[in-house]
């Protein structure tokens, strides 16, 4: 992954038009399962991808995609010689990564960060669209502040809340055994710009620091789920760090020496990294840096 300016969306969310707005045919959307070590998957569809924990003590399914995807997420479980979904953690609430909350949360316990079920009961605009107040069932029944971990099927899962910055509560998980991680949209690999959603508290300054400690968390042999895109390795979760922050350095000095957004946007160095019909587009990966460096400092990372 190249090392480059970087950044993301900002109060005035700009998102590209045919990966916001057309949602997928459910019925040609295919469930592919990955195993990355004994009783450890990854399952690849529509949304966010899955991690999967399976094993004598109970199936653990991290994130679940859209409802309609749900027969199709159980079967490809059932396919893994799992049993029935015990668990589920979202890493953040939006509906691509949540949306199969309610279908499952009538059998499976579901556990986030605070924030998520904040915002997850009062509904919201995400990458323009509407997303209405969750019903009851398909609310987290435990939160946490700073993490929780599982001590099952032979091994521990780390839940964390490394401070945010793609959203006020994402969650990373760690496999302390199996040696993955699954970083939530805190990376999306080969996607383009990251979306840092400003709206529901993301920051870059918190994605930076988000992305320290997982890197601190991890070695060269662990194996990186990432929210979006195909499986990782941690040199390319560094390079996505080193984007990121060298984006923010641009946009700090420039900022600093009393530029204006408008002008930054005029000549946005971004603009020639922005990939065709990505989600995020270069100046709204400029204005989320922007608005990441006017926040008050007691907003990054704060908790409702």
């Amino acid at each position: 992954m190249r090392k480059a300016l970087f950044g993301s969306a900002s109060l005035g969310l700009v998102i590209s038009a045919p990966a916001a707005a057309q949602a997928p045919d459910w019925a040609k959307v295919e469930i592919k399962a990955q195993t990355l070590a004994p009783g450890v998957a990854v399952l690849f569809g529509a949304g966010g991808n899955i991690g999967v924990s399976h094993g004598s003590d109970g199936t653990v399914l991290i994130d679940d995609q859209f409802a309609p995807l749900t027969d199709k997420i159980v079967a490809a479980v059932a396919a893994l010689g799992a049993a029935p979904v015990r668990y589920v953690v979202n890493t953040h609430w939006h509906f691509d990564h949540s949306g199969g909350n309610e279908n499952f949360g009538k059998a499976a316990t579901i556990l986030a960060h605070r924030n998520v079920r904040v915002r997850m009961v009062a509904g919201g605009t995400v990458a323009g669209q509407t997303t209405p107040p969750a019903p009851p069932a398909a609310l987290p029944v435990i939160t946490y502040d700073g993490g929780i971990a599982f001590h099952l099927n032979g091994d521990t899962i780390d839940a964390v809340f490394t401070g945010g910055g793609h959203t006020d509560g994402d969650t990373v998980l760690f496999w302390r055994k199996a040696n993955v991680l699954h970083t939530g949209d805190l990376m999306m690999f080969n996607q383009g710009f990251p979306f840092i959603d400003v709206d529901s508290g993301g920051n870059a300054l918190n994605l930076v620091a988000s992305l320290d400690k997982m890197l601190a968390m991890t070695n060269a042999e662990t194996k990186v789920i990432p929210g979006h895109g195909p499986m990782a390795t941690r040199a390319d979760l560094q390079a996505w760090r080193e984007m990121i922050a060298g984006a923010v350095e641009t946009v700090r000095k420039f900022k600093s020496s009393g530029g204006k957004l408008d002008a930054f946007l005029a000549a946005n160095p971004f603009k020639p990294m922005e990939k065709p019909n990505a989600f995020v587009s270069a100046d709204a990966l400029a204005r989320a840096i922007w608005a990441s460096l006017e926040a008050k400092p007691a907003e990054h990372g704060r908790a409702h």
